[in-house]
């Protein structure tokens, strides 16, 4: 069962925004044991929207797309899969329209033609209703394969896709059960893993396959299998997983598939532990990270962005001649900044970070990217110094992850 995904719209082509709606049904359809043939993005054109249709036909059983359903002239999906499907006639589609004017209703607004033309539906499809928006998605049926049209407006496609449309493709395939076993590591390169593990990864069956999954700083090891999970498969997939773990006992932090975040989250709800932050640099993307995940006020108390060195002395009560002899970015400035979160916020750990994002700042002694990161609880502190590299958000994202190795680190050794 292979499918295939059509993201429309020139402002993905032209980088305006990000396609997160492939990455996210990929993920979803494999979850169901659907392989993802080919990504396309296409953009507002009758003949290039019509090409990729016909490319995705002869490639894929299943081809989603997501886009162009919007009520101006240049959303021209519909119209567009109308004439794939050779189909002239458009009707009204009752409850989608229902579902408009309640929309329009809710926030006091005129419900204006272009509007209401959002319901006319061609006549050959089956319409999926779309409950949190005003476009609804379409099913089209050519022998034994499925098109189904979604908007491309994410929180809207993700309400089909979950509600609606993954439930139909169970319904109508029979679809292998597929089982995934995820590691999650921190502070490692990816080649240094892959050097470690190369021989476990060399005893895997054909049918089971490790994936390197790297970002800035951390990998997650994806062990999957690729034939029908049978409960021996699950058993010999996870022996894998044992192998894996054992093989890097300092540098795994969770067998699941969860942000390292989360992963601290949880393991600081079950001990009944807080945490606050003290960010320089970062620039509060420590806390952001944290405010993500549901729930996080049970172990999250808040903190301090204290960017300049007088808000460093006021709020968290580095003293003065700590920063006028070792300066803003250094280990004396950082570990005070973590020991006054504790004692300021209350907390029961902190995690603190200062250094020199860029890409200007930056001197002979403490260039571009030098971080230095404290956490510490009531007893300890513990403070690492970094080098990244010269380019600022990198620079920002590599801290927080750092921020975050560290921190569980020191949690893993009092738990």
């Amino acid at each position: 069962m292979q499918a295939e995904l059509i993201t429309i719209g020139d402002e993905i082509l032209i980088g305006q925004i990000v396609d997160t709606n492939s990455a996210w049904m990929a993920t979803e359809l494999n979850k169901i044991g659907i392989k993802v043939k080919q990504i396309s993005s296409v953009s507002d054109d009758v003949e290039h929207i019509l090409e990729a249709l016909a490319e995705a036909e002869k490639r894929a059983d299943l081809v989603l797309i997501t886009g162009g359903l919007g009520p101006t002239k240049d959303d021209i999906t519909k119209k567009t899969l109308a004439k794939y499907f050779n189909c002239d006639e458009f009707v009204l589609h009752q409850p989608s329209l229902d579902v408009v004017k309640e929309i329009f209703a809710k926030y006091n607004r005129p419900l204006l033609e272009v509007n209401i033309q959002q319901a006319m539906v061609p006549k050959v499809c089956e319409v999926i209703l779309n409950e949190q928006g005003t476009a609804p998605a379409m099913l089209f049926r050519k022998e034994k394969k499925l098109f189904i049209s979604m908007p491309g407006v994410p929180y809207e496609m993700k309400g089909i896709m979950t509600s609606s449309v993954i439930p139909l493709i169970q319904n109508i395939y029979h679809l292998p059960a597929v089982y995934h076993q995820t590691i999650l590591t921190a502070g490692v390169g990816e080649s240094f893993l892959a050097e470690i593990l190369e021989p476990i990864e060399d005893r895997l069956p054909n049918y089971i396959k490790l994936a390197y999954l790297p970002k800035l700083g951390s990998v997650r090891l994806r062990l999957s299998t690729t034939e029908h999970a049978s409960d021996a498969l699950i058993k010999e997939v996870n022996a894998f997983a044992d192998e894996i773990t054992n093989a890097i006992p300092n540098d795994w932090v969770a067998k699941e598939d969860l942000p390292i975040e989360k992963v601290i989250l949880n393991l600081m709800k079950q001990q009944s532990l807080t945490l606050s932050v003290a960010e320089s640099c970062t620039g509060g993307d420590i806390a952001s990270t944290i405010t993500q995940h549901a729930g996080c006020s049970s172990v999250f108390l808040g903190g301090a962005v204290t960017y300049s060195n007088s808000l460093k002395s006021k709020v968290l009560g580095v003293k003065a001649d700590t920063l006028a002899k070792f300066g803003a970015v250094s280990e004396e400035t950082v570990r005070e900044m973590a020991q006054g979160a504790i004692e300021n916020f209350e907390s029961d750990y902190s995690v603190a970070v200062s250094g020199v994002a860029g890409p200007d700042g930056g001197t002979i002694g403490k260039p571009v990217g030098t971080v230095w990161i404290a956490v510490a609880n009531k007893q300890q502190v513990v403070s690492k110094k970094f080098v990244f590299g010269n380019k600022r958000v990198q620079n920002i994202e590599r801290a927080t992850m750092a921020a975050f190795t560290l921190l569980f680190k020191l949690l893993k050794s009092h738990s």
